[in-house]
């Protein structure tokens, strides 16, 4: 969860992928409103020297029903509600998966680009890379 107030933590943000848990513990010790997230999991994998997946469980949701927005270094993952029509009945007699509004957020490093996003078996990717520049990457000297 990224907060939109000012926060001593704010200058750390853009040089982190995926550690805004622990800049949101340490707000949460400062802040008394602190409501802990944490649907739907998710997971981030690094898949190779340059890239990563953030990996959402999203059992029961389709592509319609998910939005995927990137603005000022900041990834939302949120839940599109779409108002069901009055007496409408699907014929569930259990609701034990979860279909609720969510709304997660990660702040992206200023070097790093978003790729896309698939959704496949209920797991949401969005595939991200770090670039970097020729001049700093790691590469052999040749001796002579």
């Amino acid at each position: 969860m990224t907060r939109t107030h000012l926060s001593i933590f704010n200058q750390l943000r853009p040089f982190t992928v995926g550690f805004d848990d622990i800049f949101d513990n340490f707000e949460s010790l400062m802040s008394s409103d602190f409501q802990p997230v944490n649907f739907p999991p998710y997971n981030i994998v690094k898949t190779g020297d340059f890239t990563y997946d953030v990996e959402l469980a999203l059992a029961g949701f389709g592509k319609d029903d998910i939005a995927v927005d990137y603005a000022d270094n900041v990834l939302t993952v949120k839940s599109v509600s779409k108002p069901k029509e009055e007496g409408e009945d699907d014929g569930v007699l259990h609701r034990g998966i979860s279909k609720r509004q969510f709304k997660r957020t990660f702040t992206i490093a200023d070097d790093v680009e978003v790729k896309g996003a698939e959704l496949k078996d209920g797991l949401l990717k969005v595939s991200l890379e770090k670039i970097v520049p020729e001049g700093k990457k790691p590469r052999s000297i040749e001796i002579k």
